[in-house]
């Protein structure tokens, strides 16, 4: 869903990244990403919150030990690592353009960093699953 509704900002961030390649980063690419990201976590998993009330909490296997109404969250693992390493790709992001300049190696470590998230998420839930 996030790859999705992100495709715009993906497609636009792409396009300024070739073109400038090996010069001073344009502000399209990251703003378009950090608006995204900041939109995803926050505002989305916001209204997921709101979105449940007494009227539609209606799951039978919910735990009767919680008022109606009341969300209790589970797992937690999954959205704990995202949230950490969001933060975490800010102060990355940072790093990269506080010189004006995206090297090569920045941008081969940050998609690195993205299959290492991938996995680490996708361990975090097996485990969990179990």
């Amino acid at each position: 869903m996030a790859l999705g509704s992100s495709a715009p900002e993906i497609l636009l961030n792409c396009l300024e990244t070739t073109e400038k390649l090996g010069n001073c980063a344009g502000e399209l690419g990251p703003s378009t990403i950090v608006g995204s990201a900041a939109f995803n976590l926050l505002c989305i998993s916001g209204l997921s919150v709101l979105a449940v009330t007494e009227e539609n909490d209606t799951d039978p296997r919910r735990d009767q030990d919680v008022p109606v109404g009341v969300k209790k969250i589970y797992d937690m693992g999954v959205f704990s690592i995202t949230s950490t390493v969001s933060i975490l790709a800010y102060l990355w992001l940072w790093y990269c353009l506080v010189d004006q300049n995206v090297t090569t190696t920045e941008a081969g470590l940050t998609f690195a960093f993205f299959w290492i998230l991938l996995v680490t998420c996708y361990i975090a839930d097996r485990y969990k699953a179990r």
